[in-house]
């Protein structure tokens, strides 16, 4: 039975690895429904090479040695993309998929507005289903929910259906934690990424599962870290940037501090922590302290961002003279500061302490100020719209 779909290219995709005991199965299930299909030997060592050489109208990619899960999904990307087609959906050839549930992802693409990425989520919660692979699942939709805020009930099943021309083109990993990696990568840039249901079927006379629990949840657990680093320091900043310039100064007042749901408190707060990082004299790492203080003490982050910015080129000079003058008022110094031309790298030098010093005192005090202020004047506005 052949599904056709006028909307996108569709094909499906078999990375394998030594399961000739299912493989067969798998091919014959899938070719009922599609005639596209990629197979791609990943260096397997068993009967596979016999197997695929029965199969003429499927394309067979071969590796002469085993690369890893990950590599051989990237080579099945590659060779989609030469053919022009716009999904790919993955399906294991260990036999824990059912390849009459391909329609289930068909639909969903075709139904879809927007480019979407598909995962199936299987009924953890079955007898046979192993424990160890209920925990990684667990661990895994955690750290994906950390690193995209999405919710996901499966992140490590492997059968996908991938939008080709909007994941990314280059990957840092190889093996099982690929998987891993595409999935938040690919929700960074925006695209979608759902769960949609499926069967699962674990046999131990047949599965050949090639997972190394210790190596690869280390290398899962590494990729994490990398992931969340990337977060913080890159991926939330570029947003925050992007949402920041995407709006004029009136709009971005009105669209995302007054019309904010949150508190008068929260907004009070958010703006007093911006207007502290942006006088403190943490220099070069504004943007990161203001978003991740912000997650910490959870306000919100674009307010934050946007008054940390108080520290523009032009108000530089101005900081900096306050800085210096308040601090020799505290700690006099024998060079003093009395004028806004006398602010140099060389002056600061010599009163480094003092800079250090008064900069901190203008930051907490313009921080109680800007608070105290921001926080009537939201009181009163919230009022107004009761």
């Amino acid at each position: 039975m052949q599904i056709p779909n006028p909307a996108y290219k569709i094909c499906v995709l078999i990375p394998t690895y030594n399961n000739d005991k299912t493989l067969q199965r798998v091919l014959d299930g899938v070719l009922q429904y599609t005639k596209d299909v990629i197979v791609v030997n990943d260096g397997s060592t068993d009967t596979t090479a016999q197997i695929l050489a029965q199969y003429s109208q499927i394309n067979v990619l071969t590796s002469p040695k085993n690369l890893g899960k990950g590599i051989a999904l990237q080579m099945g990307f590659t060779k989609a993309k030469d053919f022009g087609f716009d999904y790919v959906i993955t399906i294991d050839s260990d036999g824990q998929h059912y390849p009459n549930e391909l329609p289930i992802f068909f639909d969903e693409i075709k139904q879809s507005t927007a480019p979407v990425l598909l995962i199936g989520s299987r009924n953890m919660n079955q007898d046979t289903v192993p424990k160890k692979s209920n925990f990684g699942n667990n661990f895994s939709n955690f750290w994906f929910k950390v690193e995209t805020g999405v919710a996901l009930s499966d992140t490590q099943s492997g059968y996908r259906a991938y939008p080709l021309n909007y994941i990314p083109k280059k990957f840092f990993t190889s093996k099982f934690e690929f998987e891993i990696e595409v999935i938040v990568r690919t929700a960074w840039n925006g695209v979608a990424v759902k769960n949609i249901p499926i069967q699962v079927l674990y046999d131990p006379t047949e599965r050949v599962s090639h997972f190394r629990p210790f190596l690869d949840f280390t290398r899962i657990s590494i990729l994490n870290t990398a992931l969340v680093t990337i977060l913080f320091v890159y991926i939330k900043p570029r947003n925050l940037i992007q949402t920041y310039r995407k709006k004029s100064l009136k709009q971005f007042i009105k669209n995302e501090i007054l019309a904010s749901h949150d508190s008068p408190k929260t907004k009070a707060l958010s703006i007093a922590l911006g207007i502290f990082i942006g006088l403190s004299p943490f220099w070069g790492f504004h943007l990161a302290l203001s978003i991740g203080l912000a997650m910490f003490f959870k306000l919100n982050k674009v307010i934050t961002f946007a008054f940390s910015n108080i520290s523009i080129a032009p108000m530089i000079p101005f900081i900096l003279f306050a800085s210096l003058w308040i601090g020799n008022k505290i700690h006099p110094a024998h060079i003093r500061i009395l004028s806004l031309h006398q602010v140099t790298f060389e002056s600061i030098k010599h009163n480094l302490l003092q800079y250090i010093l008064g900069s901190f005192v203008l930051a907490i005090t313009g921080a109680i100020a800007a608070g105290l202020v921001s926080y009537l004047f939201f009181n009163i506005k919230f009022k107004k719209a009761k």
